[in-house]
C-alpha cells in the first residue's frame, strides 16, 4: 500500500493536471466548496420562502423540498448530465453537471438546517426587533440570520463532510475526482484492487476526520460563548470597567 502511495500520490492529489483535467483530492474539494458555497445563499432564500406567511411563496418552496429530497442523488446526477444539455442545446462537462447537481441537492438540505436554526431562536428576538420598528427584511438580516447561522455552523460543516463523500458519485459520469483517480490506478496495476481502494478509503477518512474534529472545536467554542458562566463573566467585566465615582465628589 505504501508503494502505491509513493508511486501514485500525485495522481491521487491532482489527477492528470497540468497535462489533463484537474482531478483527485483537489477536484473533490473543489466540487465540495462549489456545492456548499453556491448552495448556501440559495438555501437561505429557500428557508425564508418556506417560513413565509404568504402561501404563494411557501407552498412552491415546500414542494421543491419534498421533490428534491425524495430523489436519490445519483438520479439527480444523471438528470443533470443528460437533461440539461437537451435544454440548453449543447453538451456540458461532467464536472459542470456534478457541480450543478450538488448545488441543487445541497441547497435543499442546507435550507432545512437554516430553517431549523431560525425556528430554534426564541420568539422574543423577533418580537423585540418588531417593537423597535424594524421591518421584516431588516430584522431578518440584522437580528435573526446572524444568530441562526452562528448556531448552525457545526451542522453546516457536517453537511460539508457529507458533500465530500457525495462527490464520489461523480465517478458514474466520468468526473475526474478522487474515486475516479483510484480507479485509474487500479486499471494500471490490475492486481492490487484491495490496496488501491484501501488508499482511497484512507484518503476520505483523513479528510472527513479532520473536518469532523473541526466541528467539535467549533461546538465547544459556541458552548463556551453561550454558557451562563460566560455571560456572567462578561457582565462582571462590564461592571468592573465602568467608571467609578470620585471619592468626595457631590
Amino acid at each position: 500500500m505504501l508503494d502505491i502511495i509513493h508511486d501514485y500520490w500525485l495522481l491521487f492529489l491532482v489527477g492528470a493536471y497540468p497535462h489533463g483535467p484537474l482531478g483527485g483530492i483537489a477536484a473533490t474539494l473543489l466540487l465540495s466548496v462549489i456545492g456548499i458555497g453556491v448552495a448556501l445563499p440559495l438555501s437561505i432564500l429557500l428557508a425564508l420562502a418556506q417560513l413565509s406567511p404568504f402561501k404563494a411563496i411557501r407552498y412552491p418552496a415546500t414542494l421543491i423540498r419534498f421533490v428534491i429530497r425524495s430523489i436519490p442523488l445519483v438520479m439527480l446526477i444523471f438528470g443533470a448530465y443528460f437533461i440539461v444539455p437537451m435544454i440548453i442545446g449543447r453538451p456540458i462537462a461532467g464536472f459542470t453537471s456534478m457541480a450543478v447537481t450538488l448545488v441543487i441537492f445541497e441547497s435543499v438540505y442546507l435550507a432545512e438546517i437554516v430553517r431549523a436554526g431560525i425556528l430554534a431562536l426564541p420568539k422574543g428576538q423577533t418580537e423585540a426587533a418588531a417593537a423597535l420598528g424594524m421591518g421584516y427584511w431588516t430584522r431578518t438580516r440584522r437580528i435573526i440570520l446572524p444568530q441562526a447561522l452562528a448556531n448552525m455552523l457545526p451542522s453546516m460543516v457536517g453537511q460539508f463532510v457529507t458533500t465530500i463523500k457525495d462527490t464520489s458519485l461523480g465517478y458514474v459520469i466520468g468526473v475526474n475526482e478522487l474515486t475516479y483517480a483510484a480507479n485509474q490506478v487500479n486499471s494500471s496495476l490490475l492486481t492490487q484492487p484491495f490496496a488501491v481502494f484501501m488508499v482511497l478509503s484512507l484518503a476520505y477518512f483523513v479528510i472527513c476526520f479532520a473536518l469532523t474534529q473541526s466541528v467539535r472545536v467549533i461546538e465547544k467554542r459556541l458552548e463556551r460563548r453561550n454558557s451562563p458562566q460566560s455571560s456572567a463573566n462578561k457582565s462582571t467585566a462590564n461592571k468592573n470597567s465602568a467608571p467609578q465615582p470620585i471619592a468626595g465628589a457631590h
